[in-house]
Parts: structure tokens; C-alpha cells; sequence
């Protein structure tokens, strides 16, 4: 029984050291994004790039790397067909609440 308790306790001891290090920092900034499906589509999305403001390019960055990720773990390829991209315009993108939000798809 003491045995099963260390084993737990250095699991949730584990569980907590992997964050700072497998995050990936854009424009030396780091970012929250949520990743959605439009509508039960797996294959059209919505993402969330939280704290945009901090580096609105790094967002940019951060959400072209979320989706690639997304596309290429869900069908196997990176491409992606913008709909509100990293590419689009400065003037078309709104910063909602320190938010950005771009859509997509990933071919299928």
C-alpha cells in the first residue's frame, strides 16, 4: 500500500513540471488558443488566440501553428484553407476582448 501512495504522489508531482517547458513561445511571447469545430465538422474550425495584444504577430504565429498541428494530427496534412487567416489584413482582424479569432478548414 505505501508503494501504490509514492507511486501516486510522484505521478501528480510529474504531472505539474512539463508546463513551462513544452510551451512554445511566438515573437517571445507565449499564448492560450482554443482550437473548436464548426457545426460537429471536424474538418471547419474556429481558434481562439487568448492575450493577442501582448504581440499581434505572435498571435498570428501562434494560430498558424495551432491549426497546422490540428489539421495534420486530424487528416494527416497541413494544408489549410483560410477563411480569417494569420494572413489576412490587420485592418480585417478584430481584437475582441485582448482575443483574436481566426476560421478555417482543413482539406479534407
Amino acid at each position: 500500500m505505501k508503494f501504490i501512495v509514492c507511486a501516486f504522489m510522484a505521478t501528480v508531482a510529474l504531472a505539474g513540471c512539463t508546463s513551462q517547458e513544452d510551451r512554445i513561445a511566438f515573437d517571445g511571447k507565449f499564448f492560450k488558443t482554443k482550437i473548436s469545430k464548426v457545426d460537429g465538422q471536424r474538418d471547419v474550425f474556429t481558434l481562439v488566440v487568448k492575450n493577442a495584444s501582448q504581440s499581434i504577430d505572435g498571435a498570428r504565429e501562434a494560430a498558424r501553428y495551432e491549426a497546422t498541428v490540428y489539421c495534420v494530427n486530424t487528416y494527416g496534412s497541413s494544408d489549410i484553407m483560410w477563411v480569417v487567416g494569420p494572413d489576412t489584413p490587420s485592418e480585417n482582424l478584430q481584437l475582441v476582448g485582448d482575443s483574436l479569432t481566426f476560421s478555417g478548414s482543413c482539406p479534407s
